[in-house]
């Protein structure tokens, strides 16, 4: 697969995962709920892997596109993302479930609808050059 076919396919990636973070945090109402229990503790390590996924694959991104193609979209704080993957990955047990939460319902709709925009304009830009 050629670099260029990656990126779209990357952020393909990337809305699934955020699809599956909002799908398996649909019933957490607090912070609380994912400590509450195995049940929520399992949820809230299912999420931290895509939050993991989601970095990967930002920062395969700006490998791929050399730093651009995230610049072009400056409503979101990409370096905060990238490092979230960081946090999770290196610092597992300091996970904070107030943080995870807060960012699920604060952060995750915006990045899902900047990412189906990248998603749009890359499938146009597509298009336009064949």
């Amino acid at each position: 697969m050629s670099e260029q076919a990656l990126v779209p396919e990357l952020l393909h990636n990337i809305r699934w995962a955020i699809e599956q973070i909002q799908h398996r945090s649909k019933y957490v109402e607090t912070y609380e709920d994912f400590l509450a229990d195995d049940k929520g503790r399992e949820r809230l390590d299912s999420i931290c892997m895509q939050f993991i996924n989601i970095g990967e694959a930002l920062k395969k991104i700006d490998q791929l596109t050399s730093n651009e193609l995230l610049q072009q979209y400056p409503d979101i704080d990409w370096r905060a993302a990238k490092g979230m993957r960081d946090v999770i990955t290196h610092h597992y047990f300091d996970i904070d479930a107030e943080v995870v939460y807060r960012t699920i319902q604060h952060q995750l709709p915006k990045l899902l609808e900047t990412v189906s925009k990248m998603i749009a304009y890359l499938e146009a830009k597509s298009h336009d050059s064949k």
